[in-house]
């Protein structure tokens, strides 16, 4: 990622590993719109779960992992829009979820939640018409 432009902040264990800067707790909250990524490594899926409970935004989450027991169980725990194993998060994007052209994005549960085309922003109205139906 170094060749491409990514800047790289990360906690002390992942610091070790490569020449990377290091992630302050602002780094664990922060949105950066630009090529930076920052990388914590957890010991447990526990330590994962609790890590984001105290960071997360509820947009989208990623972990990396080759156990498929821990995969799912990360995806059931995370309240998040969209979460992701062994995946860019990059993908949560209307016009990659098929919604045409992205108009916004919500972190909401209700009543649209992710990214959002065309159709989250329409509202209903009902006409009836009848001439003495009961239900």
């Amino acid at each position: 990622m170094k060749a491409d432009g990514v800047e790289l902040r990360g906690d002390d264990e992942a610091c070790q590993s490569s020449a990377m800067k290091a992630a302050s707790d602002d780094d664990w909250a922060t949105e950066y719109n630009a090529l930076i990524m920052s990388v914590k490594v957890v010991g447990s899926l526990q330590e994962a779960l609790d890590h984001i409970r105290r960071f997360s935004t509820h947009h989208s989450e990623a972990i990396i992992t080759e156990n498929k027991a821990t995969a799912a169980a990360f995806q059931a725990a995370v309240d998040s829009a969209a979460v992701y194993v062994n995946a860019s998060t990059r993908f949560t994007d209307g016009f990659e979820f098929g919604f045409g052209a992205e108009i916004g994005i919500s972190t909401q549960k209700l009543h649209v939640r992710g990214p959002m085309g065309l159709e989250a922003l329409v509202s209903y109205k009902y006409l009836v018409d009848g001439d003495g139906q009961v239900r």
